[in-house]
Parts: C-alpha cells; structure tokens; sequence
C-alpha cells in the first residue's frame, strides 16, 4: 500500500472506532484502535528504532521497552523493571525518551 492509501485507511478505521465508542461496542473500539496502532507503524522508517536504545510504551506512561531486535515493524524486547517474556511491539507504540 502507498503511503496515501495507508493513511485513508487509517481515516476509515478512526471513524468506524469512533462509531463503535459511541455505541458502546467495546471490543470492535479495542480491535479497531489495534488496527490504527499497526497501520501507523507502516507509515514509520523501522531504521530510526535501533537495538540496544530504550522507549517510552505510547499510552502506558512510566513504562519503558529496550529493543533486543527489530523484525519489520515490531521491535522485539523486554519491557523495564519487569520479569515478563520478550514481547514485540508495533514500533507506532514506542516514543523516544528524548
């Protein structure tokens, strides 16, 4: 998908999350707004998020993610100050600490 095409994928999807919160259908806003989450990462360069460095999670204020490896738009790791599994996120979920 083109760069366009992804963001008029991204409108739809914003209206029909919109929809359903306002219907109260919970579950279709929950998948919807995962939908939005991935479909941004593609609209991010995958080389600006380097192994090693730490993030801030996007929503989830005071937790932070450290990069072991990147696989296309996830960046797989470890969430900080937990004893969790290595876990990968879309790279649209990690803002820079800086």
């Amino acid at each position: 998908m083109s760069t366009y095409e992804i963001q008029q994928e991204i409108s739809v999807l914003n209206d029909k999350a919109r929809k359903a919160e306002q219907l109260g259908m919970i579950n279709e806003y929950a998948v919807l707004e995962r939908k939005i989450v991935m479909a941004k990462s593609y609209l991010l360069d995958p080389s600006s998020y380097k192994p090693g460095e730490v993030y801030e999670i996007e929503g989830a204020p005071g937790q932070y993610f450290k990069i072991d490896y990147m696989n296309g738009v996830f960046a797989w790791g470890f969430r900080l100050g937990t004893s969790e599994k290595e876990e990968a996120l879309p790279i649209s979920m990690l803002k820079s600490d800086s």
